[in-house]
């Protein structure tokens, strides 16, 4: 028989993780588009509207709170009438290894490409890469299965229920938004991080996420038709579903895990409640996107991006 989770540790684990409390603040489909629209070189509020399809509404929303969290720093660039370009700041330059490994899964998992570099390349080496997950303490490649999950409730984030968050509606109208949409959503990302720990039922996952039944129906009925879930009967009480990861979810772990990561370091300035372990060497685990090729950390300012046209 299967050992029964601790659904109130995990409940109060993740509402109190730097995870959570990050995604909050960015856990939507444009924010995490500037930041990557950012990272490849768009400055301006013309040039970030017609390259991401933003609508300028949202797009104004969107930067002012960056510009807020000290993500994105305006220059004022012209004066009549006044038009500003946005520079990423230090805080904004550190999310950088997170938004790699958006770029990674597209390569490996995307179906419906958005507009994104076809060919990284590492200046320090000179060569194409694809980013990889390491370990600080030891260097080695790590993925999921190679870590133990810790959890420890961090007091200093208290779950908010009156925090406001954005929900928005993914359709199949959306096309390839659609996708992204749905894996920069933070119900989607918190419901593969409730699986990791452990839930794999229904109303376990309910519980743990303070998620209303209906919108967590539609959460998961949207991420079984995007491949990023699949359901079967239990094999120990066939009146129950159990839903389980796929390929293409855990390959969002790396994602998930840097984000809390640098929510950690360059946000709250918290130790998170969840608590990775690297099994290999036994130190806490760090994470860090380092070159395929050379095994270096990945900065910015290090990485040069090719398109079909010029790679």
């Amino acid at each position: 028989m299967s050992q029964q989770p601790d659904l109130d540790l995990i409940r109060d684990a993740l509402s109190t993780s730097t995870l959570s409390h990050a995604l909050k603040l960015i856990g939507d489909r444009w924010t995490m588009q500037i930041l990557m629209g950012a990272f490849m070189g768009v400055k301006r509020f013309d040039d970030f509207q017609t390259k991401l399809g933003i609508p300028r509404r949202t797009l104004s929303e969107r930067l002012k709170a960056m510009v807020q969290m000290d993500l994105l720093r305006p220059r004022l660039y012209q004066e009549r009438p006044e038009r500003f370009a946005y520079h990423l700041t230090h805080k904004g330059m550190a999310i950088y290894e997170a938004t790699l490994m958006t770029w990674d899964w597209e390569q490996r998992f995307g179906e419906n490409r958005i507009e994104l570099p076809t060919r990284l390349v590492h200046k320090t080496c000179g060569h194409g890469f694809m980013p990889q997950m390491t370990c600080e303490a030891c260097g080695e490649v790590v993925t999921l299965r190679d870590l133990d999950l810790g959890l420890k409730p961090n007091p200093h984030l208290p779950h908010d229920p009156a925090a406001p968050m954005r929900t928005p509606k993914v359709t199949v109208n959306d096309g390839a938004m659609a996708n992204l949409a749905l894996r920069m959503d933070r119900w989607t990302l918190m419901i593969i991080s409730a699986l990791i720990l452990g839930c794999r039922h229904f109303d376990q996952i309910a519980q743990v996420l303070r998620i209303s039944p209906p919108l967590l129906s539609r959460r998961l009925t949207a991420m079984i038709d995007a491949g990023l879930m699949t359901v079967e009967p239990d094999r120990e009480d066939g009146r129950r579903r159990v839903y389980l990861l796929t390929a293409a979810s855990r390959g969002l772990f790396p994602y998930i895990v840097l984000l809390s990561t640098w929510s950690s370091e360059h946000l709250f300035h918290e130790q998170s409640s969840i608590r990775p372990r690297h099994k290999a060497c036994g130190k806490a685990f760090i994470p860090r996107a380092t070159c395929g090729h050379c095994h270096d950390r990945l900065k910015a300012w290090d990485v040069r991006f090719e398109t079909g046209e010029t790679a």
